[in-house]
């Protein structure tokens, strides 16, 4: 279970960046892309500087950076947002897999280790396993919560939720859109960034080409399962976390069932996700933003 908290960690955190990317009308496709810059940056980082708390800062910037791209396309050039972000998911595994062939297989020097929280962390079954943990999944915790008072329970949320609902209606309040747009992409760069820098600083703390292995298309459905509620993506992430655990210790316990088969079990479950909780989302009449994708275009008064 304090491992399914681990790998869960690698994805809440683009998952929860992804929500309010979404939320204010932005569909960026390019978490993968900037989740494997933030994982090689993070670890480039980490291991020149010895520092795993830099190298994850490092990764989290890379990844914000990187966004920055994806939005100068979608929203100043008011490019088609799959495609710029399908472009960047490209690029980001080019560019990392150029740069990163000298650090394949290389460990990281010093990875970042589990702090205790006293008191917390020995309450039974619980203590364990949330509270026994590094300081990047506390961190992870105070994000998740933070955030949904944000969307929620304040002014910005609103003008959030505004602008992804009805685009023309927040410009006429006095809302910059592109504004709002270009800030939360941002956001959403700095945490995908967060949970690649996280994957090779502490979950796996080495280099390999690739290695985010389609975590960033996992995040992707996470948002529909969490129905843009940070809250939720906590729940969606852990569970994906578990199955993904699990099938590396049913690996490591020498079962008979294929590797292959084993290693599937994690998108399986994302196609299982997605059909159910589109059916969900319809039965409670939840739905996507409505300007989520679309570019604006402000009237000239």
């Amino acid at each position: 279970m304090a491992s399914s908290v681990r790998s869960g960690t690698i994805l809440l955190f683009p998952t929860i960046g992804e929500i309010f990317a979404e939320r204010s009308g932005i569909l960026n496709l390019g978490i993968e892309g900037m989740m494997v810059i933030g994982a090689f940056f993070g670890f480039v980082a980490g291991n020149l500087t010895k520092n795993p708390y830099l190298g994850f800062t490092v990764g989290m910037l890379a990844g914000g950076l990187a966004s920055l791209i994806f939005a100068f396309i979608s929203i100043t050039l008011k490019g088609n947002q799959i495609v710029a972000g399908l472009a960047l998911t490209i690029f980001g595994l080019g560019i990392t897999n150029f740069y990163g062939q000298k650090w394949i297989n290389t460990k990281l020097a010093v990875p970042a280790h589990s702090v205790a929280i006293p008191g917390l962390a020995n309450i039974p079954v619980i203590g364990p396993v949330f509270f026994n943990q590094d300081v990047f999944v506390y961190f992870s915790y105070i994000v998740a919560i933070a955030f949904w008072v944000i969307l929620f329970r304040t002014k910005s949320g609103v003008y959030l939720r505004a602008v992804g609902e009805n685009a023309r209606a927040a410009d006429a309040m006095g809302i910059s859109v592109d504004r709002t747009r270009y800030f939360w992409t941002f956001v959403g760069g700095l945490l995908a960034g967060a949970g690649g820098a996280y994957l090779t600083i502490v979950y796996a703390p080495f280099w390999l080409d690739g290695i985010t292995s389609g975590r960033g298309w996992i995040a992707v459905a996470l948002v529909i399962f969490a129905m843009w509620n940070p809250l939720y993506a906590i729940i969606g992430a852990y569970l994906f976390g578990g199955i993904n655990s699990l099938q590396f210790q049913l690996q490591a316990s020498g079962t008979t069932i294929p590797s292959s088969l084993l290693s599937m079990q994690p998108y399986l479950l994302t196609l299982i996700v997605v059909i159910v909780a589109t059916f969900i989302v319809r039965a409670k009449h939840i739905g996507a933003p409505r300007e989520l994708g679309l570019p604006f275009f402000r009237e000239e008064r």
